[in-house]
């Protein structure tokens, strides 16, 4: 199989991991697609240098949170202002009308976060241990639980206003 072919399938594979993450840190669209491009180029730019020493979806995760936060970075963009569009606040496919207005209500509290922030509960949510989160993040694991935590502080003490 070719480098070509091997890397399109992998992107495939993972596109709704790149889906998620380009869709947190956009506003509209048009970002969003833009920003999937840049980062599939990163992807296709690094893609000799993964070594499988850790799962190709915890890489492809750093590379594209690294690369949407140098993005925003770039753009000079204020991370509270980034707002999660309506059709990822719709994640969940159940009828009960209660747990989707407290999933609305837990994404609009998430959007407020930091860059840093948001990206840790985005993987919290996604089901990613704190041992993942760190490989992806570059954090220590130790350190992924303590911001955790205070993150779920802060949500839970912002949602309480509410």
């Amino acid at each position: 199989m070719s480098k070509e072919t091997h890397f399109a399938d992998v992107i495939r594979e993972h596109q709704g991991l790149l889906y998620k993450v380009t869709s947190i840190y956009t506003n509209n669209e048009q970002d969003r697609e833009d920003l999937f491009q840049e980062v599939v180029y990163q992807l296709w730019k690094y893609f000799d240098t993964f070594r499988n020493e850790s799962k190709i979806s915890t890489w492809m995760y750093r590379v594209a949170m690294n690369t949407a936060i140098t993005q925003l970075k770039k753009y000079k963009r204020s991370p509270n202002s980034v707002p999660i569009p309506e059709y990822v606040l719709r994640v969940s496919e159940t009828k009960d009308e209660v747990y989707e207005e407290r999933l609305k209500l837990l994404y609009q509290h998430v959007k407020q976060l930091n860059t840093l922030e948001r990206g840790l509960m985005l993987l919290l949510l996604e089901g990613k241990s704190y041992n993942e989160i760190a490989s992806i993040t570059g954090l220590n694991p130790s350190n992924v639980g303590t911001r955790i935590s205070r993150i779920k502080q802060k949500l839970k003490q912002n949602m309480t206003k509410s």
